[in-house]
């Protein structure tokens, strides 16, 4: 399920947003500190953030440069400030859509589902697992974190299932082999461990380093805090 941070002062507009996202399964949350915008945005790891641009502490604008200083996921700015100045400022401190209050809820709705599509690609049938900022996209064997990319080979795209089910949970190498060889990949022990780090190389390439973790007599899991960093 993607995960969508709402930053809006208006308790009335952020609640409204927040119940008709998740009509259409997503996940939203509201940021209740405005003093503490990148602490909410690191612990939850959104894939997209709706944000006003007059708020409490520090504005709009603010907050989207200390995003993409860290990230580039998708930022739409809703605001009632809708002078061509006002859209123009936000797309240069790196905002991908301007929404005008009042506005209306499909058009909020429509606008974050085609932004969603267009940073990662999916189509309206896809199926995917998130966690965190990033996104496995089976039907395509690859995984998408901040608009890049990994290609993925079948059992890599197999193991990432598991893991991504399981959300920071861990699974045994026992469960894992299990699964692959249900799927017609016959493999060991050690060839499971060389898969495993062939995808750790892989995802190191995307700023993905200690992404699976390892405990010893347990067996693997994904990373709570690594897609934060």
């Amino acid at each position: 399920m993607l995960k969508i941070m709402i930053v809006e002062d208006d308790l009335t507009i952020a609640g409204v947003l927040k119940e008709e996202l998740e009509k259409w399964n997503y996940e939203a949350f509201l940021v209740e500190d405005f003093s503490r915008v990148m602490d909410d945005f690191q612990e939850h790891a959104p894939q997209l953030v709706l944000m006003d641009i007059s708020l409490p502490s520090y504005n709009g604008y603010y907050w989207c440069q200390e995003i993409r200083k860290i990230s580039q996921v998708p930022i739409i700015f809703i605001s009632s400030r809708n002078e061509n100045m006002d859209i123009v400022m936000a797309i240069q401190m790196g905002a991908d859509d301007f929404i005008s209050k009042p506005f209306d809820l499909t058009v909020a709705v429509a606008k974050t589902q085609a932004l969603l599509r267009r940073t990662y690609d999916f189509n309206e049938s896809d199926n995917f697992l998130s966690f965190q900022r990033t996104v496995l996209k089976p039907g395509e064997s690859k995984l998408y974190f901040d608009n890049q990319e990994v290609d993925l080979t079948r059992t890599e795209l197999r193991i990432l299932e598991l893991l991504f089910m399981q959300k920071g949970e861990y699974v045994t190498r026992e469960e894992i082999m299990i699964k692959l060889w249900e799927d017609e990949s016959f493999i060991d022990d050690n060839t499971l461990a060389v898969n495993v780090a062939r995808l750790r190389k892989k995802l190191a390439k995307v700023e993905l380093t200690g992404f699976i973790v390892t405990k010893k007599g347990v067996g693997y899991a994904l990373n709570k805090e690594a897609a934060h960093e």
